[in-house]
């Protein structure tokens, strides 16, 4: 049996706007398009769902159980850098961080705390380890 394809996420936010506003600034970045308001998607199927949390619900913990971030492989450093300053320009947290195993990386909390992790990884270094 072939391995079955991710073909969306669903990302729920306390903030529409805010939300809509900060992953409009980097979504196009990473190869994606938006569809209609709410729903974006990338050449390779993936589709991303952007709603709003019911209140009162408990918000996103860094250790907690549930998804903790979404990573994306960039096709080099510059892009790394590059992506870094334009989302620091646009006033939102960017860190960005070298390992030494040669990765660069960039981790991004959305408006909720949800990190989204770009990185670039040497030839033979896996995302994940």
């Amino acid at each position: 049996m072939s391995p079955l394809p991710l073909d969306h996420l669903t990302i729920l936010s306390r903030d529409a706007e805010a939300s809509a506003a900060w992953y409009g600034a980097l979504l196009p970045w990473l190869g994606f398009e938006r569809a209609k308001p709410g729903i974006w998607h990338n050449a390779n199927g993936l589709y991303l769902q952007f709603r709003t949390a019911k209140a009162q619900t408990r918000p996103y913990e860094r250790y907690g159980a549930g998804l903790n971030h979404l990573g994306f492989t960039a096709p080099d450093p510059g892009f790394v850098e590059a992506l870094a300053a334009h989302m620091t320009n646009l006033g939102h947290e960017a860190r960005l961080q070298q390992f030494g195993d040669g990765i660069v990386a960039l981790f991004m909390p959305d408006p909720d705390g949800l990190r989204v992790e770009v990185s670039w990884y040497p030839e033979g270094v896996p995302p994940v380890d």
